[in-house]
């Protein structure tokens, strides 16, 4: 099962000791904890519950997949952890409860792991798209975009790891084209979006946009020479430079992605607007594309997406990350006893295989 990390205090109840306490009433062996999908490769600081029971007829110790990767959190997710640490404890210290949470220390570069994928390497060898020449020569425009609309690749040959795992992943495997490489048409905010910073979130935006229409207002009316029709031109001008809503109220409403870091989490409103993950590339000044999303989120290049934009988003937001279903997937294959099978992870994306053993490692061992 997988959930949010919010579903370990959702109104000050711990959901998944309670889904486990009637899994064990049914003869099954119960651990959950955090995972977060930067742990696997996964280009995204995406956090989440899993929980995985196996009934006890089998014999089998529940583990988690080792971690292949390492990325220091931003500072933002100490406020869930420590509320979940202390729910768990509060649990732990009564008697008669039975508590199946597996808290898994955060890997570091100390366990011998390479840091997790970058956006930048991410979305190697997709074509870049610019947005303002774009709608400059009228070839952006509103409507229905396809997402099984397939783009030539910039290299022949993939020129970084993920990208290699992306175009070459069995059954999915591309040769010299993708598709959904398309974008949200957003005519006011391009020029915007080629004005910010690398890490801008929207209370950043709004000052600076704010300050800036006001330079360019006193710019326009010291320069205009007659009234005639300034009025009209004068209220378009504010409507281009105005954005809608309160920093207080939104205040990650927009994100420009770093390029040398992981995205943060991709959420199913990607489906009704973007903003949350704007391309780092100012030249391009856009957000991004169905597949520079799928990308993030560790969909093959050879996945293709059917129907229009905006449910092609909200699939990959509402997604678990392929790789990461992936790793516990051959955890869950090592622990029942399978036969070993070949770990792409290390037959394409080439990582060595003494670090995807599903053994009970430092990074992974529970800790109290």
């Amino acid at each position: 099962m997988e959930n949010v990390p919010d579903i370990l205090n959702h109104g000050g109840r711990n959901v998944a000791e309670t889904v486990s306490e009637h899994l064990r009433e049914e003869g099954y062996l119960v651990r959950y904890t955090l995972l977060n999908a930067s742990w696997f490769g996964v280009p995204q600081t995406r956090e989440r519950m899993f929980l995985i029971g196996v009934h006890e007829e089998l014999g089998a110790e529940v583990v988690f997949p080792s971690p292949t990767h390492h990325f220091i959190l931003p500072s933002g997710y100490e406020g869930t952890r420590a509320t979940a640490r202390k729910l768990i404890h509060q649990d732990n210290c009564h008697a008669e409860f039975e508590s199946s949470h597996c808290w898994i220390s955060d890997p570091s570069a100390t366990d011998g792991l390479p840091p997790t994928t970058t956006s930048s390497e991410a979305f190697a060898d997709l074509p870049p798209i610019y947005a303002l020449d774009l709608l400059k020569r009228g070839k952006l425009a509103r409507g229905r975009k396809d997402p099984a609309e397939p783009v030539a690749y910039t290299s022949t040959v993939p020129t970084t790891a993920w990208s290699r795992l992306m175009r070459g992943w069995p059954q999915f495997a591309t040769s010299d084209h993708t598709t959904g490489h398309v974008i949200r048409y957003l005519p006011r905010d391009y020029k915007i979006f080629q004005l910010m910073d690398e890490g801008w979130q929207y209370p950043e935006v709004w000052r600076f946009v704010e300050a800036k229409r006001q330079k360019l207002m006193e710019r326009r009316w010291k320069s205009s020479e007659n009234d005639a029709g300034d009025g009209a031109e004068m209220r378009e001008f504010i409507r281009q430079w105005t954005l809608p809503y309160d920093p207080d109220k939104f205040p990650n409403k927009w994100w420009k992605l770093y390029r040398d870091r992981p995205a943060g989490t991709l959420l199913a409103h990607l489906g009704k607007d973007s903003y949350s993950h704007i391309h780092y590339d100012r030249t391009q000044a856009r957000t991004i594309s169905v597949r520079e999303a799928a990308r993030l989120q560790s969909f093959p290049d050879g996945f293709m997406f059917r129907g229009s934009m905006n449910p092609a988003f909200k699939q990959i937001g509402n997604a678990v990350p392929p790789v990461v279903a992936y790793a516990i997937a051959m955890a869950m294959r090592s622990m029942i006893g399978c036969r070993s099978i070949p770990d792409i992870r290390c037959e394409v994306l080439g990582l060595d295989r003494r670090l995807v053993t599903n053994i009970v490692g430092r990074s992974m061992r529970c800790v109290s």
